[in-house]
């Protein structure tokens, strides 16, 4: 193991970003990003520095034939026997995310689209705009909105059975072959820009997604002028959220290799415990909103359960790693 690899691996060990390494050592955040990369070396004086700040020896960092010192101490830490990625499986990983955010994405679209023609069709027959009962009406609706739902759980599905296969990554701690790190380190410097970017487009999308709503509201429309307004706010939430989840897949892709932020081996170890909270909050959720529209048939504003079980989880999940944590 070469220089920049130890210092990947003692830095990530200890669960400290590059931006707080180079705090602690006084440097820039690109100072130790070269490091890792092997663009540069540190002088003998960041080498002394750098084996107190991980408590290990000047030869271990220097010697490329010394194998990895701290091994005990490592396993502890993890508590489990650490695989290696090569350049190869990173490749491979990053191009399966990329894929998989596009499919991710067009199904989650599919379910938030789903209601718009029972929500539309519902009010043109309602308001006899067209010569269709409300129970035709009602019928292919509710086809329309079983179809998009099946198509969507279809797509998840399979993407998630092609994943499997690479979710030791996202779930375990792992070390990276040479090369690996400064990879991920160089695309995700090259993808923020266009992950702010589509950020801040899915967000404003959908907060504007609202003004058709409040210019019908405004105006005093016709119900089923209204019902065409909600649909058109679903569409717009739609597309919004469609390019929050693909950029947000593909930045967290470089997370991933990087075993940084909320991928982090110390999250890692915390997500697992937090899992089972998070399977049933979000079941529980799923099974009120279906349970709420189909009682209440009020689909154009049950979609807002999604928006408060959002803030709600955030909250709940902060106290229950509280609780983990003072466990640990």
């Amino acid at each position: 193991m070469i220089l920049a690899n130890k210092i990947t691996e003692e830095r990530k060990k200890n669960g400290w970003s590059q931006e707080e390494l180079a705090n602690q050592l006084g440097v820039s955040r690109q100072a130790v990003s070269k490091w890792e990369s092997a663009s540069s070396v540190p002088d003998l004086q960041r080498v002394l520095e750098l084996s107190k700040l991980f408590g290990v020896t000047t030869d271990y960092l220097l010697k490329d034939e010394i194998g990895p010192e701290p091994v005990a101490e490592r396993m502890v830490y993890s508590g489990e026997e650490l695989r290696k990625v090569s350049m190869e499986e990173a490749n491979a990983f990053l191009a399966l995310k990329e894929k998989g955010a596009e499919i991710v994405a067009n199904a989650t679209t599919l379910c938030i689209i789903s209601p718009i023609f029972l929500i539309v069709l519902g009010a043109i027959s309602e308001d006899q705009i067209l010569p269709v009962s409300e129970g035709v009406a009602a019928g292919v609706g509710l086809v329309c909105l079983l179809g998009l739902i099946a198509v969507a759980v279809y797509l998840f599905i399979t993407y998630g059975i092609r994943e499997d296969r690479m979710a030791h990554l996202e779930k375990e701690s792992f070390e990276t072959e040479y090369g690996v790190t400064g990879m991920a380190e160089e695309k995700r410097a090259f993808y923020e820009p266009v992950f702010a970017r589509e950020m801040a487009i899915g967000v404003v999308l959908c907060i504007l997604s609202v003004i058709p709503i409040v210019i019908a509201g405004t105006m005093n429309a016709a119900d089923y002028i209204c019902a065409f307004c909600v649909g058109f706010l679903l569409l717009i939430i739609a597309v919004g959220v469609n390019r929050i989840i693909r950029v947000s897949m593909i930045k967290g892709s470089y997370d991933i290799l990087l075993q940084e932020g909320e991928f982090s081996r110390k999250e890692k170890r915390l997500k697992r415990k937090t899992d089972v909270f998070t399977n049933a909050y979000w079941c529980l959720a799923t099974a009120i909103y279906l349970g709420w529209s189909f009682w209440s048939e009020r689909w154009d504003f049950t979609w807002i359960l999604w928006v408060v079980a959002g803030v709600l989880y955030a909250a709940l999940l902060g106290i229950v790693k509280v609780f983990v944590k003072k466990e640990e």
